[in-house]
């Protein structure tokens, strides 16, 4: 029976790419598909893979290309990508290059782009929780759901116990990202919801992407000070911090070093850093 049409690839090789020019960064995270079709018909029906480029070389070569062109917008990405199959493999005679953006806005904070701090576009899913019984006011508690910001650097993790379990390094320079979960309960009613909710995820914001972390529970709490001290109305707030984790991709194999450049982003196993903080 003939092979009527053949191609292979591999598909959701997620990067992240910074691009760094002083102090100002710019990133773009890409899911990317690569397919390649050619000389590959015996593969399939004799079990004869010596013209197949495997897989897992398709998904390096992503990353080497990746490494070696951080300033690149997705669609000069994905034409200097295609060509680099063709021009790597004289077997492969057609590429289709599919990459999906995450898009990360950059964050203002008095007006000013801030150089390093971003939050997700279509972010977040505002809530409210109303619990009302007879003969008692109503407990009112607004917050936001999934609400995803990172930065490019200026946090840390140092200083926690090693022992025979351990193998993260320390690190005083790593991208901090999270997906928040949060909520506020509120004592009093503001002037108006609207523009005090606005204010509490504001000030969050500020703490987080303007100071430097020496962990996600050090900002997590001087982000919770900062919001009762903003709104008085509140009187306690809590957040759940799942990390979104950018791990640094090894490029040593193809003489490359990776200078903080080009991430694997991905979300599972996560941290999880949840805190409550209220006045005294």
């Amino acid at each position: 029976m003939p092979l009527i049409r053949n191609r292979y690839g591999k598909g959701r090789v997620r990067v992240m790419r910074i691009h760094r020019d002083g102090e100002q960064h710019e990133v773009s995270q890409l899911s990317v598909k690569a397919m390649i079709e050619g000389d590959f018909a015996r593969a399939y029906t004799h079990a004869d893979n010596s013209t197949s480029v495997a897989t897992d070389t398709i998904k390096n070569i992503v990353n080497v290309v990746a490494r070696e062109n951080t300033a690149l917008c997705a669609e000069e990405f994905c034409q200097v990508l295609a060509n680099r199959y063709l021009d790597t493999y004289p077997q492969i005679a057609s590429v289709a290059i599919s990459a999906h953006e995450t898009k990360w806005r950059r964050l203002n904070f008095g007006g000013k782009p801030h150089p390093h701090s971003f939050v997700l576009d279509s972010n977040g899913e505002p809530f409210v929780d109303v619990a009302a019984t007879r003969g008692g006011p109503p407990a009112l508690t607004s917050g936001i759901d999934g609400f995803a910001f990172m930065k490019s650097t200026q946090s840390g993790w140092e200083n926690y116990p090693r022992d025979r379990y351990t193998t993260l390094p320390p690190t005083a320079d790593r991208m901090c990202a999270t997906s928040m979960v949060a909520s506020w309960k509120w004592s009093a009613k503001p002037s108006s919801y609207p523009a005090a909710n606005a204010r509490i995820l504001d000030t969050l914001l500020e703490v987080f992407g303007t100071t430097y972390s020496k962990s996600v529970q050090d900002s997590l709490y001087r982000m919770g000070e900062a919001a009762l001290a903003s709104v008085p109305e509140i009187a306690e707030i809590s957040m759940a911090c799942p990390n979104m984790h950018f791990i640094p991709i090894n490029l040593s194999a193809f003489g490359l070093d990776n200078n903080n450049d080009v991430f694997l982003p991905t979300d599972e196993p996560h941290g999880q850093i949840e805190c409550t903080v209220g006045r005294g």
